[in-house]
């Protein structure tokens, strides 16, 4: 069977139509698109790093253009999403609480560590189970509600112990987020947080629950490769070919070929009216946005630089004097390319948006149409920070006089 082949960039486009990048809002924004993005994404990722919004807030401002960040709480504490690893820690529409149900009733296949800290549970197991009765009988708490005998702690492997024992009950599923304030978790029981769930009752089979975050994977990602699979939801470390030509089999995916590629990728059926569209041209994203560096578009490198050939990697793990771009670099998303990335810091108390540096990609020419795009891309979110004046470090120079002279 001779498969229909597609260029790499229709693949770029149907990848931005199911991750809700390929036009620009057509108008201002509501509490609803918030849960309807996610939905698109399958989850959204958590981060806490606030040089500019934190992530999950800055992943859908690039969705949604301005909106309330306070949506995003409420909705979490609607009940209309729940915190948990899936990815990594991502929020996730409450309707797919059973596909993770089994790595809360067995997170050994998550890998042992500080997600679930075997070792610790083992050696902490009265304090811990002491530590959920006491929130079963008097209700909901925060870490902060524990002192800590030696100050403060410097990152998550020198947590205080009761941090430690609420964290390894959330990965069990025993407790649940129930809420965030300032965006610090607020742990209930689960029984609480979702009373109506009953495992012997909902609780999916392991293949299907297995089969449906595939699914869910191409949904999300628009067109995928068996060797993409894997990273979304952190699944098993494999090829997933049984379970993409067993849903392409059953009707749920088209399979394509994309020029220059020698796997076979697999499109959702629901996009299989954009295909031809996409392959001629005639269909294209006309969205400039800033991503942030946790965006599902940019979160596993291998995947951007094959749709892409942009080479991201996240910077503020590493040690300053060997970081290339910066800390916190936001991918240019310019038209259904990567163009460059820009290091970013809001200075609310100031009203400053600065650019500590931008890096665009090589060949990429600034002309008078792209410099239009990224200059509104670059204020808009400026201005949703609260921090409209922008400020320019190291940046092509045409590029930075192309900016300041908008004002």
């Amino acid at each position: 069977m001779t498969l229909t082949t597609i260029p790499v960039t229709a693949a770029r486009t149907l990848h931005l139509a199911a991750q809700g990048l390929l036009t620009p809002p057509r108008r201002k924004a509501v509490k609803d698109d918030v849960i309807a993005a996610i939905r698109r994404m399958a989850q959204l990722q958590i981060d806490t790093i606030h040089v500019v919004a934190r992530s999950p807030y800055f992943v859908l401002f690039s969705r949604l253009g301005p909106y309330e960040p306070q949506w995003l709480d409420e909705h979490l504490a609607e009940g209309q999403l729940f915190e948990y690893w899936s990815h990594e820690a991502c929020f996730v529409p409450i309707e797919d609480y059973g596909l993770l149900r089994h790595r809360m009733l067995d997170p050994h296949g998550m890998g042992l560590g500080w997600k679930y800290p075997a070792d610790w549970h083992r050696r902490h197991r009265k304090e811990i189970d002491k530590l959920l009765a006491h929130v079963r009988d008097t209700g909901p708490v925060r870490a902060a509600d524990f002192t800590r005998a030696k100050g403060n702690g410097n990152g998550w492997w020198d947590w205080k112990p009761e941090k430690r024992h609420l964290e390894t009950l959330f990965t069990l599923g025993k407790l649940m987020v129930l809420e965030r304030r300032n965006f610090h978790r607020v742990y209930d029981v689960a029984e609480r947080v979702l009373p109506e769930w009953d495992d012997a009752r909902d609780l999916p089979a392991p293949e299907q629950a297995l089969r449906t975050l595939v699914a869910r994977t191409c949904a999300a990602l628009g067109v995928a490769r068996a060797d993409w699979i894997a990273d979304y939801y952190r699944l098993e470390r494999r090829q997933y070919q049984e379970e993409l030509h067993a849903l392409a089999d059953r009707g749920a995916l088209r399979v394509l070929r994309v020029e220059g590629w020698k796997e076979d990728v697999f499109v959702p059926i629901e996009f299989d009216a954009l295909i031809d569209d996409a392959a001629q041209g005639r269909l294209r994203s006309s969205v400039t946005t800033l991503l942030s560096p946790f965006d599902p578009v940019v979160w596993d490198r291998k995947r951007a630089s094959k749709l892409f050939d942009f080479d991201y990697a996240i910077e503020c793990y590493t040690p300053a004097p060997k970081r290339k771009y910066g800390y916190f670099c936001l991918p240019i998303l310019h038209r259904g390319r990567l163009i460059g990335r820009i290091d970013a810091k809001a200075h609310r108390a100031s009203g400053i948006f600065e650019l500590k540096s931008i890096h665009l990609e090589p060949g990429v020419r600034i002309g008078t149409a792209l410099l239009k795009d990224v200059r509104r891309a670059i204020t808009r979110c400026a201005q949703w920070h609260g921090t409209p004046e922008l400020a320019i470090g190291h940046a092509p120079r045409e590029l930075a006089e192309g900016l300041l002279a908008a004002g």
